[in-house]
């Protein structure tokens, strides 16, 4: 029997993981949610480029589940703790498991730990499953690395880096990257919390450290704008030379005094404009040493819908509370559907 799946937001990523759901042999995509006027009341497979499925586009959550029953909901609106948090609420008093793609709930317990302590309640309370991921936070630079200090007899000191190309995200990501703001705009924008860079270090270095047993007592960022020299041009964004097409975000977790984690993240749009390598890079420093390279970079727009399809299956199986991405099985390509000729 396929899992039952509504998604909540059809933005450049929400409307990627509901095309990707439609192709599963494992799940059924029974609606979705969306605030656009002239999108609601259409039909779901139309509205997405492709057959009629008899699946609507909702206002209203409510209706949406009391109609369409679903096993679980993916949230792909807000990227904050405090934004999504109502609407996971509104979906688990349906008694509905929830998957969001919001950074923050990669791992919330350190960064937010009186919201995760209600979220940990709504769990208990509905009886459902929440789980937060994406390509990053989610995998590449803290689910991946744990796992790949499990081939090391002792772990000293870890530094990655992810430098990757903002071109496939939507227009919440570009604004909050400081995407086409002048020098002056995106350091106004950083005071003020308009430009956040990177939403997730925290909980990645978080993440890692509480799955090593490092009791990180410090976690450090900076951010810094990346100037181009041309012009780039995506669908959400237009940068001029001088303007800025990204951020270098730097998070680095301490014990004591003791650096033990460093994560760097470069990332733009259209880094090849400026002869950019995009890349994965990750390196342990233990016993024994391990140096991984991914080239070109795990497509970010990509690989986050990719796991927003793949966990569903994990999440709604999984037992009732607030988990994160180590707790769960290995994330694993589930079947497409084979359509009869």
């Amino acid at each position: 029997m396929a899992y039952r799946v509504l998604v909540w937001g059809l933005g450049a990523m929400g409307s990627g993981v509901a095309r990707n759901i439609l192709k599963k042999e494992d799940l059924r995509l029974v609606g979705a949610v969306e605030k656009d006027p002239e999108r609601i009341g259409k039909d779901l497979g139309e509205y997405l480029g492709g057959e009629k499925t008899g699946s609507l586009v909702y206002s209203d959550i409510e209706k949406a589940i009391v109609e369409t029953r679903p096993d679980i909901v993916v949230i792909a609106t807000n990227s904050f703790v405090k934004e999504v948090l109502p609407k996971i609420e509104a979906a688990a008093r349906h008694h509905v498991d929830i998957l969001t793609i919001a950074e923050e709930m990669a791992f919330p317990f350190v960064s937010h730990p009186e919201e995760s302590e209600v979220l940990e309640n709504i769990a208990w309370r509905y009886g459902v499953s929440i789980l937060g991921t994406g390509i990053n936070p989610g995998f590449v630079l803290d689910l991946l690395i744990i796992a790949m200090t499990g081939a090391c007899l002792k772990v000293n000191r870890i530094e990655a880096r992810r430098i990757n190309d903002l071109s496939p995200f939507g227009k919440t990501v570009m604004e909050t990257q400081g995407v086409g703001t002048s020098p002056e705009e995106f350091r106004k924008g950083i005071e003020k919390g308009d430009i956040v860079g990177h939403i997730g270090f925290q909980q990645s270095i978080a993440m890692i450290g509480n799955a090593l047993g490092w009791e990180i007592d410090r976690i450090e960022e900076s951010r810094e704008p990346i100037i181009s020299n041309t012009e780039r041009k995506t669908a959400v964004a237009h940068v001029k030379p001088g303007m800025v097409a990204g951020c270098k975000h730097v998070g680095r977790g301490y014990c004591g005094e003791k650096l033990m984690i460093e994560l760097i993240h470069p990332q733009q749009i259209l880094p090849e404009a400026e002869g950019v390598d995009t890349g994965d890079y990750i390196d342990i420093y233990g016993d024994p040493e391990i140096h991984l390279s991914i080239k070109p970079e795990i497509p970010g727009g990509k690989g986050t819908i990719a796991l927003a399809t793949n966990m569903i299956p994990a999440v709604i199986e999984a037992a009732p509370g607030l988990i994160e991405m180590s707790e769960l099985p290995i994330p694993r390509c589930l079947i497409d559907e084979i359509k009869e000729m």
